[in-house]
């Protein structure tokens, strides 16, 4: 394999015959590490960051509680919208170059956050900033691909699943911080210096495509399609969990079924799909993204529900609630990278069925808690949770992407953010209808459901023993 330097002083390669691409040496690799880390900390932070101050944004915007929602929803409703099609437009015109777009599309939608005088101007703001999100978490996992040689993916994928668990739950604990000594602004406006370093250091030392792929177009027509289904999707689940009516909830569920209809119709028979039949007909990859949907169901069921009965319950202030909710995403810190190095020695199928049993022992605990419950038995259950994900998550990220083709590397990538962002909005959906459903007992349904939830994951991950890993290299 012959490489040159390009513009930017980064070795590209130049694929020749069949030597493959093996990663990028050292030190090289570790600032290409931290750039992809700090673009996905922040898109992953972003959408949960602004809801311990949606109270103080509505009085200071003048608008009602149920319309500040929107600050939330217009992030995570058009990143979801983004991922499939973007994923396969950086097959096309280089993963480092839409990460680069990404970047700087969310830096500077978070510096319009940070300057919004009105709802409006702050839900278009953070509707740009999710499609900014949607850039970069398309093509990150596929990045780690190129980043680490062959035989390490599952190290550097453990890498991201701490960084992903730990951004997805550290939001409220960063927000009342920051909180604690500036205004709301500033919750967007921290974003500008950490994604301006994070662009300097993509436009140095990410890599490019390796592998040029002839005769694949981008498919417009199926990237409305993508968008209009996912978001339809999206929609309709809202509806469904905050009451909106019979009728509207009916329409939307509709026009979501025909958008999808038209959507699988138009990509079954493609070379190149947006929806990437080609991977799903892998066995060992579609259940991988079975088995993610159902881990981060389970998880957004028990992240949601769980500070209610605290604060309901037992009384915890905000403070103790977070150190207590810490306890979780602190265990996967250091598990899930334990987890990738042993994903390289033993199946993924037997680490993701023992991860997500673990995990639901965890959760079956926490709905059982018994009175008088000290905050060290809570904090220990909680942990039980943590080992149980961290031992499923980079195991099961690392067989998704190393089971497609290098040259459909942005799709498996789209799609395994795409299941995590499923999993994420049905968990926190059904937590919303258990509460309606069941004001009282709510939490304690949510966490059984959940428990379950990750027995069913669990089961499906069993089912990959059947089949062949991934050749690592």
């Amino acid at each position: 394999m012959s490489e040159k330097i390009d513009t930017y002083g980064v070795q590209t390669p130049q694929v020749m015959g069949n030597t493959a691409w093996d990663g990028l040496p050292m030190p090289q690799r570790v600032y290409a590490v931290l750039a992809i880390v700090t673009g996905l900390s922040l898109s992953v932070l972003d959408s949960s960051i602004a809801n311990v101050s949606l109270p103080t944004m509505a009085r200071e915007l003048g608008v009602s509680a149920s319309d500040s929602i929107w600050v939330v929803n217009a992030y995570q409703i058009s990143t979801i919208m983004f991922l499939l099609p973007f994923a396969t437009l950086g097959e096309i015109i280089s993963y480092r170059r839409l990460y680069l777009i990404g970047i700087v599309l969310f830096t500077l939608s978070s510096l319009s956050c940070a300057l919004s005088v009105s709802l409006t101007m702050l839900v278009l703001s953070r509707v740009v900033q999710g499609v900014g999100a949607a850039l970069m978490m398309s093509v990150n996992t596929t990045l780690v691909r190129l980043i680490y040689p062959k035989r390490f993916l599952g190290r550097g994928l453990g890498v991201n699943a701490a960084v992903v668990a730990v951004a997805s739950v550290a939001g409220p604990s960063i927000a009342g911080s920051i909180l604690a000594v500036a205004q709301w602004p500033w919750l967007f406006a921290v974003n500008v210096p950490i994604g301006v370093l994070g662009f300097f250091l993509s436009r140095r030392y990410l890599p490019g495509n390796p592998v040029k792929v002839h005769n694949h177009h981008f498919d417009f027509v199926g990237s409305v399609l993508s968008v209009f289904t996912f978001g339809l999707m999206m929609v309709t689940v809202e509806s469904l969990s905050h009451g909106w009516g019979c009728l509207p909830t009916s329409v939307l569920a509709f026009l979501f079924i025909f958008a999808a209809f038209l959507f699988v119709r138009s990509q079954w028979h493609k070379p190149f799909p947006i929806l990437p039949f080609d991977l799903l007909r892998i066995p060992i990859f579609s259940l991988s993204v079975l088995t993610s949907i159902c881990s981060f169901v389970a998880q957004m069921l028990a992240m949601i529900a769980l500070p209610f009965y605290l604060q309901r319950t037992l009384g915890y202030t905000e403070v103790r609630v977070g150190l207590v909710m810490t306890s979780w995403p602190a265990v996967i810190m250091v598990v899930a990278p334990v987890a990738g190095y042993l994903v390289e020695r033993i199946h993924a199928g037997v680490m993701g069925a023992v991860g997500l049993c673990v995990m639901s022992c965890g959760l079956f605990l926490l709905a059982f808690l018994p009175s008088g419950v000290s905050m060290s038995g809570i904090c220990l259950r909680m942990v039980l949770c943590g080992l149980g994900f961290g031992i499923f998550q980079s195991p099961n990220n690392s067989t998704m992407i190393g089971s497609a083709p290098q040259q459909r590397s942005g799709s498996a990538s789209g799609m395994l953010a795409t299941a995590r962002l499923t999993g994420q909005t049905v968990g926190a959906s059904l937590v919303a209808l258990l509460f309606f459903l069941s004001p009282v007992h709510g939490t304690q349904s949510a966490l059984v459901l959940a428990g379950l939830v990750a027995i069913l994951g669990a089961s499906i991950s069993g089912l990959r023993l059947t089949q062949k890993m991934p050749r690592r290299a």
